[in-house]
């Protein structure tokens, strides 16, 4: 019947029976294999903070990072803004696997804080229940959640991932045409806002261009500049027809002289690279393994995949590992009456981001082993919060 009640609106008498009932029904139960009443109770409240926690996360990495990503693509590469969304919904699992890990923690931390402070703990501590039996369904709910986040990893992000890819590649190889305008120019720029290409068009009518000259500064020592009469794009690149490309050096002499009657120029796929950097993203671990195995891989990129590699059993199992260190600083000293829960839980994920930025940059450097790179926030927090948890449950018990 207790089961019908919402705690959080009883006097602290009435849950204290409640829950010396739920210490009663703990104990029968222990060897049963049973979810007993205080699993229910403790699990309901850490699923609704978790879910909150995961829409909050996944909201302030859409509002910071993401959108500031589709504003850079729109503005230097000329994205439209719906494609650009588009990309943006589509690394929407990639974020959410992010977010799993803090949503469990933030869940973790609020909901044994909060008992705390209402005096649960030490009703149940009372009742013989001790610290681990108290976080015995937080960590099943995280090793849960570390199964999700896995299976999303594998099978949705790599999914995603290879059409927001895609979809971006087609994107730049449809430059945005501004139809009936005429005698007008657009420009694309290197990474120091510096002019790399310049592109003058008559009039565009129908999708095709007239009248183009493009001005290309990309190669050093020399300027290309081509002309054509007719114009569009397509995800092959620029296709023009009925023109010449001029190659003029430094010194102003024309260098060598090209006519054409039909002429592809891949103009604005130069995001191609760095994209296709994201390639271990693309694929799941068995997928990866197979492509370390087959591929030769260049120096430069060999650490990156190799650590994305293990980053994939990695990420996941950081929600225990969160968990481990944020039981123990969840459960409140008795002489301080305020929730620090959310403010733990923000030191902790800050702490460990850093941390995970750090090893990782060192592992694509090369001073650290990839597999180190990838686990190291792991195997601190492991550290940490077995000394942590260990230390609590020696103190309560």
């Amino acid at each position: 019947m207790f089961a019908e009640f919402n705690f959080k609106y009883l006097p602290n008498q009435f849950v204290s029976i409640i829950i010396i009932t739920m210490g009663t029904e703990v104990i029968e139960k222990e060897f049963s294999g049973k979810i007993t009443l205080l699993d229910k109770y403790i699990l309901r409240q850490i699923i609704e903070m978790f879910i909150m926690g995961v829409c909050v996360f996944t909201s302030i990495i859409f509002a910071s990072d993401t959108f500031i990503t589709l504003i850079k693509q729109i503005s230097l590469f000329g994205i439209p803004f719906k494609v650009a969304l588009m990309m943006i919904i589509l690394n929407l699992p990639q974020v959410i696997v992010m977010t799993i890990p803090m949503g469990v923690l933030l869940a973790t931390v609020m909901t044994l804080n909060g008992l705390s402070l209402k005096s649960e703990i030490t009703v149940m501590r009372a009742c013989g229940i001790g610290l681990n039996r108290i976080a015995k369904p937080i960590f099943i709910f995280a090793l849960l959640m570390s199964i999700c986040s896995f299976l999303i990893n594998e099978t949705i992000v790599p999914v995603m991932t290879k059409q927001s890819k895609d979809l971006a590649l087609w994107s730049l190889g449809q430059k945005n045409i501004p139809e009936g305008k005429q005698n007008f120019v657009f420009k694309e720029l290197n990474e120091g806002a510096s002019l790399k290409r310049l592109f003058y068009v008559g009039y565009c009518e129908d999708k095709v261009l007239h009248n183009i000259t493009v001005l290309d500064t990309a190669k050093h020592g020399t300027i290309q500049v081509l002309q054509a009469d007719e114009g569009k794009t397509s995800p092959e690149g620029w296709q023009f027809e009925k023109g010449a490309v001029y190659t003029v050096g430094d010194d102003g002499k024309i260098l060598n002289t090209t006519l054409f009657d039909k002429s592809i120029v891949k103009f604005g796929l130069d995001m191609s690279k760095e994209l296709n950097k994201n390639v271990a993203k693309e694929m799941n671990f068995t997928q990866l393994i197979n492509f370390i195995r087959h591929n030769q891989i260049s120096n430069e990129q060999k650490n990156v995949i190799h650590i994305e590699l293990y980053d994939k059993l990695a990420l996941p199992l950081t929600t225990i590992a969160l968990v481990l260190i944020g039981v123990p600083l969840a459960i409140t000293p008795p002489r301080v009456r305020y929730n620090r829960g959310f403010l733990f839980s923000i030191l902790i994920i800050f702490a460990y981001y850093l941390i995970r930025a750090l090893s990782i940059s060192f592992g694509e450097a090369g001073t650290l082993q990839p597999f180190l790179a990838a686990w190291m926030p792991n195997i601190v927090l492991t550290v940490v919060g077995a000394m942590l948890y260990y230390k609590k449950v020696y103190t309560i018990e």
